[in-house]
């Protein structure tokens, strides 16, 4: 493996470009993504890396018979677990009947900011998540301890609404991760992710979930907070020994309305497009793309 210095490469940013970057070979298909709701969203976070919201269909809705092919086809290949995104994927008009489907044949964790999940819906999660033989999850997004510092990033009145969903959903027998994207910096520290658990138990949450993520530098996110340095994307021999394992796109992908990609953070690079369908990417990838730095630096994965 090449030695890289870091230090040298951020005063030489030319030079770091020039090197080849890492690839990262295809163990197994452990993880399906899909993008059910598209790029459709009933927000329009700040931070929010493929820029969804109410009026973005770069990647429309999938259609009943696009993720059922896209399941079929994933439980030949073994998968493990199936993750539902979108945009906001409580807004399929048939989320009931595909989460249905889903249960019958892996895991299923659903990624929501909780705004949709009324009493009704929070009811039948609490009946499915009972009786399916494979696990429910559900993954709700919130950004600040306060409402002020959530709705600075997803909008007025946003913190009452999910909060509400979250309270239902625990009600109901279901006890949501609440992800939260480290936009203000006290939520990367100790101090203020205990501030976060004790704001959860003092709504009545007794055992609070939570997932912490550092901010991926596009989208919308790249106004907001700024983009990607020159030297900030991985190269030959970055790779620690055995991080291939870590990373999440060794063994899962991302199946949209308008194909598959290597991952949910990449839907919106054309360059990172695999083909038709979930067939045409098991195969290995290039670390090319800035958002990887993240990844490798940051530790991440989106799944929960």
């Amino acid at each position: 493996m090449v030695e890289i210095n870091f230090d040298h490469f951020k005063n030489n940013a030319k030079e770091r470009a020039a090197l080849p970057s890492p690839f990262l070979p295809f163990e197994h298909l452990d993880t399906l993504w899909l993008q059910v709701t598209g790029t459709v969203c009933n927000l329009a976070c700040l931070h929010c890396f493929i820029s969804c919201g109410p009026k973005n269909d770069s990647h429309p809705v999938m259609s009943k018979t696009q993720i059922f092919d896209a399941l079929e086809e994933a439980d030949t290949h073994g998968v493990k677990e199936v993750y539902f995104t979108g945009g906001e994927p409580f807004m399929h008009d048939d989320i009931k009947e595909i989460i249905l489907r889903t249960l019958e044949i892996a895991p299923l964790n659903i990624l929501t900011n909780g705004i949709l999940i009324d009493d009704e819906m929070a009811t039948w999660l609490g009946r499915t998540f009972r009786k399916s033989k494979y696990s429910l999850d559900i993954r709700v997004s919130m950004d600040g301890i306060t409402a002020e510092e959530n709705d600075a990033i997803r909008g007025r009145k946003t913190y009452g609404k999910i909060i509400c969903g979250i309270l239902r959903l625990w009600e109901a027998g279901i006890n949501p991760v609440i992800t939260v994207t480290t936009c203000h910096d006290e939520l990367g520290e100790a101090e203020g992710r205990v501030r976060f658990i004790e704001m959860l138990k003092s709504r009545g949450i007794s055992k609070p979930r939570l997932k912490f993520l550092s901010p991926f530098k596009i989208g919308r996110e790249e106004h907001r907070g700024g983009g990607y340095e020159v030297h900030e994307i991985l190269k030959e021999g970055d790779l620690m020994e055995d991080e291939s394992f870590d990373l999440q796109c060794s063994s899962c992908r991302m199946v949209t309305a308008k194909g598959a990609f290597p991952c949910p953070i990449l839907i919106e690079v054309e360059e990172a497009r695999m083909g038709d369908g979930l067939s045409d990417s098991l195969d290995g990838i290039l670390l090319d793309h800035p958002a990887c730095y993240t990844c490798h630096v940051e530790g991440v994965t989106c799944r929960t």
